[in-house]
């Protein structure tokens, strides 16, 4: 018996999703002209352009715009290719978002106790306060994006190893949770059974995160509610 459940209407990864995956070619993510020098490459787009994917797909659906076809990612002097940078840097919300990232890469899994101090880990921060804010957007009926959590470090270098993806759908039976989500590394013809699982019963943690994400076999340690403003994707569709 399902106890709660919700979805956004009318939202499937395969129909709605970017019909191609985060696998962009080794290239600059941007070129700045700085004068005198001429232009000069910003990031290495092989890394991955997920939060700009996934909020892509959240501008076009709120638009009630369909994706483009295309089968490859986009060349990149093309408007989606720029448009999809643009709002991965927005996905980013830097500095708040960035500092988001590394504070749940750098914490424990499960709460630790200093003397009288009870320290929260990333799973009670991921079931107790980012769970019921991504479930009151999914019971209104709004895609609900993450900021995904792969990794325990202290190395901000370690943060390019995070990921993002947009939920659409959950099921919560009694404790157990699972949240269905557009994962952009996901090909499209698995892409609407991909899932997060998750039991909220234990808060203390470590809270286990199955999913079948395709990210390279890394576990899920956390995620949070990503902050979101929407854009006008019409000028991605430029030349598609």
């Amino acid at each position: 018996m399902v106890d709660a459940h919700a979805a956004v209407e009318g939202f499937r990864p395969s129909s709605n999703g970017l019909p191609f995956t985060n696998d962009f070619p080794r290239q600059p993510v941007l070129k700045i002209n700085l004068p005198g020098v001429g232009p000069v490459p910003i990031g290495d787009a092989s890394r991955g352009l997920c939060g700009g994917m996934i909020y892509t797909t959240r501008d076009l659906f709120e638009a009630k715009l369909t994706p483009p076809v295309l089968k490859e990612p986009p060349a990149p002097d093309s408007p989606l290719y720029r448009y999809i940078v643009r709002r991965l840097f927005d996905s980013f919300d830097i500095p708040r978002g960035v500092a988001r990232y590394y504070q749940l890469m750098a914490t424990p899994d499960a709460d630790t106790t200093r003397s009288s101090l009870t320290l929260r880990g990333s799973g009670r921060i991921t079931v107790v306060n980012e769970w019921p804010r991504v479930r009151l957007d999914l019971d209104r009926g709004v895609l609900a994006p993450l900021g995904v959590i792969t990794l325990r470090s202290y190395d901000p270098f370690q943060l390019g190893s995070s990921h993002q993806l947009l939920a659409y759908a959950y099921e919560q039976r009694r404790t157990a949770v699972t949240l269905r989500v557009y994962d952009p590394n996901t090909p499209v013809e698995r892409a609407d059974d991909v899932t997060l699982s998750f039991d909220v019963a234990y808060p203390t943690g470590p809270v286990p995160i199955a999913h079948n994400l395709a990210i390279g076999g890394r576990r899920v340690r956390a995620f949070f509610l990503s902050r979101y403003r929407w854009a006008n994707p019409l000028p991605a569709l430029a030349d598609t």
